[in-house]
């Protein structure tokens, strides 16, 4: 309980560049306005948009309030708060199997442009799954970059995970071929594979992820699949978009959102989820390897909100 209690006080503080820059002026439409009209609801949807929390989400938010204050037929702009972050959470919700992966033998890929943090991202989940008595492996299959190979050495000597790399300049997909044969031998439970992030070049990539799919499908047809793809929250709008080109080019099946703590753009959280309707599974607050953890919507939101998570 500790350690969870621990991360919201972070979310929280991570949170504060984008509570001090939207959820204060919502505070002050809330406490500004005599009664809940249009011009209370414009307000209330311009600055949702500032947040980055973009036209899709932000309209659904406001429509999901407007029907929430005439059910409870609200009269004052202040008792709108709760509404506010009932519509916020609702935007957000994670389907019931969202980490199942955790259950079966699975391979899990994680795709990102390069500083995302994504080969931090492997090996904090590494760390993690580890820690919770599972068989963990990773593959180095960014080949493209020697400090990545380097970069997840060290997280598996630190997380005491296998992890499978080549030299630099490597088939990502000859990685993928052996990690997958190792991980079946010795009886792995989650394979964990940080792969190349360019996405300037969409048809490479493209073809890459196709080989490195053919392998797993041909070598390991049982394995749970699992594909993350990881984005930076710093770059708000960006990060949608190259979830966006990802999303066409791979079976997305959730999102790791990093660098939250960097950032006035926290919304960005509610925007990918409503755009693309793919889950945001984790977030990360910080460098430590427990600053990546599970994404709780109804702590997110208290957090946005600072209010205490009780």
């Amino acid at each position: 309980m500790g350690e969870k209690k621990g991360f919201f006080s972070r979310l929280a503080s991570g949170l504060a560049k984008t509570r001090n820059n939207v959820i204060s002026s919502i505070e002050s439409i809330f406490t500004g306005s005599s009664n809940i009209d249009d011009d209370f609801y414009e307000e209330l949807e311009e600055t949702l948009i500032m947040a980055d929390l973009g036209i899709n989400a932000t309209t659904a938010i406001i429509e999901n309030l407007k029907n929430k204050v005439k059910e409870n037929k609200i009269k004052e702009p202040s008792e709108c708060r709760e509404l506010l972050m009932a519509s916020m959470r609702e935007q957000m919700s994670l389907p019931e199997d969202a980490y199942e992966f955790e259950n079966h033998k699975s391979v899990v890929l994680l795709i990102g442009v390069n500083g995302v943090g994504k080969t931090t991202s492997v090996g904090k989940l590494a760390g993690q799954l580890k820690d919770d008595g599972k068989k963990v492996m990773v593959a180095a299959a960014d080949t493209f970059r020697a400090a990545a190979i380097e970069q997840l050495t060290e997280w598996a000597n630190r997380a005491h995970v296998d992890i499978i790399a080549q030299k630099e300049g490597s088939d990502p997909a000859a990685v993928i071929f052996d990690a997958v044969t190792a991980a079946k031998s010795r009886n792995v439970d989650i394979l964990i594979c940080d792969t190349a992030g360019r996405l300037h070049n969409k048809k490479n990539l493209m073809e890459e992820l196709r080989k490195i799919d053919r392998v797993i499908e041909r070598e390991y047809p049982g394995a749970f699949r699992e594909t993350l793809v990881v984005l930076d929250g710093t770059t708000g709008q960006n990060a949608l978009a190259q979830a966006k080109q990802f999303n066409e080019v791979a079976d997305i099946t959730g999102i790791v959102l990093t660098k939250l703590d960097g950032t006035a753009k926290g919304g960005i959280a509610i925007a990918i989820q409503s755009e693309l309707k793919i889950p945001v599974k984790y977030i990360g607050v910080g460098e430590q390897i427990d600053d990546l953890q599970k994404f709780n919507p109804d702590d997110f939101v208290k957090a946005l909100f600072a209010v205490d998570n009780n």
